[in-house]
């Protein structure tokens, strides 16, 4: 049996090696992953999203999946450098561009360091970190991620397992938990590199500086989905939408209706 797997490519990116795959024709979509995920975030996306009209293209964020690390502790302004690298390795002059959580963070940038590059932004789980968010994260799940490491009959890969699965409230197929453990642990950057950026970065004076027609994209059962309902009301002239329950695997439990919100939003702002 044959598989319509999205092609995979490399381009040569300011630290190294970049990974990205892409399939469907049409005006480009950039995608940026959660962390500690991949390209494979979107694995079920890829498709509804090139039935919609877009050419789907997966990006794997310097330090994650197959994508050369940082030479340093990387910033969410680093994982938006690699955005010229992939246009111009698929000879792409403009895209839209679409990020998960830190993804979104790295989406943010991106619009802000290329804006002649990047057509429409979507904003897929803003995070609106306050003081007391930052050092909460620096007590608690920063030292977890510091302290993570490999285990005798691999229990750090049955409890990132038992994380996800309690996460996703078990509406995720075992195999695909199974890719969730994969690709948090095949990156080439330490374990704890994404969690830190994202608390380290301050998205909303970056969001007010962003010209391009933006949506905020959520769901209600998002673990983060108050933070995308004050970014709504600090920005209304962005466009709103939240789909109703998921989790942070919404793209895997509701893959047709939110790449119908997806392709609702680019050809309201043009990209079609």
């Amino acid at each position: 049996m044959q598989h319509n797997w999205p092609r995979r490519h490399y381009a040569d990116g300011p630290f190294g090696q970049v990974h990205f795959q892409e399939t469907g024709e049409g005006p480009a979509l950039l995608m940026f992953h959660q962390a500690p995920m991949t390209s494979g975030q979107f694995d079920n996306v890829y498709a509804p999203l090139a039935a919609r009209g877009y050419r789907a293209i997966g990006i794997d964020m310097p330090g994650f999946g197959m994508s050369d690390p940082t030479p340093d502790t990387p910033t969410v302004t680093d994982y938006a450098q690699v955005i010229p690298a992939v246009l111009g390795a698929l000879g792409i002059e403009r895209a839209a561009l679409l990020g998960h959580h830190t993804g979104a963070l790295a989406a943010t940038e991106g619009a802000l360091l290329f804006p002649d590059r990047i057509a429409a932004l979507i904003v897929n789980g803003p995070l609106l970190v306050s003081a007391a968010d930052r050092q909460n994260f620096l007590d608690n799940l920063h030292q977890w991620e510091l302290g993570y490491h490999a285990r005798e009959h691999a229990g750090h890969m049955a409890e990132l397992f038992d994380i996800r699965n309690n996460l996703a409230s078990g509406t995720i197929p075992h195999a695909r938990l199974s890719d969730y453990v994969v690709q948090a642990l095949i990156g080439r950057g330490a374990f704890w590199y994404g969690h830190n950026a994202a608390y380290m970065y301050d998205q909303e004076p970056q969001l007010a500086q962003v010209k391009q027609p933006t949506l905020i994209l959520s769901n209600t059962g998002d673990m983060i989905f108050d933070h995308a309902q004050r970014a709504s009301e600090l920005f209304p002239h962005f466009g709103f939408a939240a789909l109703e329950g998921g989790g942070v695997d919404i793209v895997d439990q509701q893959p047709e209706a939110w790449a119908d919100e997806v392709a609702k939003f680019l050809r309201g702002a043009g990209w079609q």
